[in-house]
């Protein structure tokens, strides 16, 4: 411990990252240097600053970080239709890899021998900030405080805040009951009454969502203009990559979208029920495989489709920063060069309905093919018959064989 001189902190200015920090102060005697990031979480993050003060921190790091997490995490992640089981749109394993990075980019410009989270020795998070930080300073020191100390209980955080002052009520209001995480792509919670998988979430839990029950009578529509596979304009406006997600969680908020209720399979070996508020990425996401639709082949499409669970689960377990998802990645982006045109949504009652989508440098859609009225020669329906018949002679050899 007497090799820890100075450690760089993952700080919210929550209770638990302030009990770490005083923790580390005491255990290791150590300098902290604090790092806060702003990722579209919806709260302030500047009164993190006079909370780190109070403790004694000379290097107090506050960024926002909302273009950077939505331009080169968030995007290329839907490039890929990323969805991890089925169901789960990564909000929070997505920003993970970002935040790792600046810790040890902050390390580094401190001279910090050491960094530090506060995840849980339960959950996925401790081995995303790790994975993370290891593959982009292999040398690097990680403390993860809930793996070391005896404060394993409520009661024990409580006490350990008052006989060090750490104040407790640094939030005002009625605390959640439920574990939760937020930024711009997502809110999820767990926790609480939420870990009995039979009974359903309590409506005033919703941060981001209206019900579907109460969403408005009128649908909006949306046209979505998507460049190289990223929505860069949102009925004729152009938008920042952060821009472009907050307007989309505001407008799928109110229609009630983007709601899941799920049972994961954590990396770590349990299972875990969660709920989820993806409103932004709901749309995204179905409006970008509307647009692929139309401009991308069709194997090309199916290989994606294929690679895609995969890609998702590299991003869950923590794997960003491995050569296998960069590998990955530089295949999906250039399936991208086409994915360009216009998507027209509808959003009503929790639903995301594709009412058209168009492409004028990029489509694949042949109207004078496609038809079933008389197409001027450009398919010979006689062609098929031959086809089916190359196709089908496995399965009659197969058939025969077993008369």
């Amino acid at each position: 411990m007497s090799e820890i001189r100075k450690v760089v902190l993952a700080y919210s200015g929550g209770l638990d990252t302030s009990i770490i920090l005083k923790w580390l102060q005491e255990t290791y005697g150590c300098e902290v240097v604090t790092f806060t990031a702003d990722i579209g979480q919806g709260e302030e993050v500047e009164p993190a600053r006079a909370k780190a003060e109070a403790l004694g921190v000379k290097e107090i790091y506050i960024e926002d970080l909302r273009e950077e997490f939505v331009r080169d995490y968030v995007f290329p992640m839907f490039r890929a239709n990323a969805v991890y089981e089925g169901e789960y749109l990564l909000g929070t394993s997505i920003a993970r890899p970002l935040i790792a990075k600046r810790l040890v980019e902050i390390a580094e410009e401190t001279g910090a021998d050491a960094i530090a989270h506060g995840a849980t020795g339960k959950g996925n998070d401790q081995v995303r900030f790790e994975l993370g930080a290891y593959a982009l300073k292999p040398d690097i020191r990680i403390i993860a405080p809930w793996r070391e100390w005896e404060l394993d209980s409520r009661e024990k955080l409580m006490a350990y805040a008052e006989a060090h002052g750490i104040p407790v009520d640094f939030k005002k209001g009625k605390k959640s009951p439920y574990s939760m995480d937020a930024n711009l792509l997502h809110v999820s919670y767990e926790g609480g009454i939420l870990e009995d998988p039979w009974t359903p979430p309590e409506e005033d839990m919703w941060r981001r969502t209206v019900s579907p029950e109460r969403a408005p009578d009128t649908p909006r529509e949306l046209v979505l203009t998507f460049e190289q596979g990223d929505v860069v304009a949102i009925d004729g406006e152009r938008m920042t990559p952060a821009q472009v997600l907050e307007t989309l969680n505001r407008l799928g908020g109110e229609h009630g979208i983007g709601r899941v209720d799920l049972v994961e399979n954590r990396y770590v070996g349990m299972k875990s029920r969660g709920c989820y508020e993806t409103p932004g990425g709901t749309i995204l996401l179905k409006a970008h495989r509307a647009m692929e639709s139309l401009t991308l082949d069709r194997e090309v499409a199916h290989l994606k489709d294929e690679l895609m669970p995969r890609y998702a689960e590299l991003i869950y377990n923590g794997y960003w920063w491995s050569p296998e998802r960069r590998l990955l990645q530089e295949m999906i982006d250039a399936s991208q060069e086409t994915v360009n045109g216009e998507v027209r949504v509808r959003l009503y009652k929790g639903n995301v309905q594709i009412t058209g989508r168009r492409s004028e440098t990029d489509s694949l859609f042949d109207a004078r093919i496609a038809t079933f009225e008389a197409d001027e020669g450009a398919y010979d329906q006689k062609d098929a018959e031959g086809f089916i018949k190359l196709n089908a002679l496995r399965l009659r050899l197969a058939a025969m064989k077993g008369s």
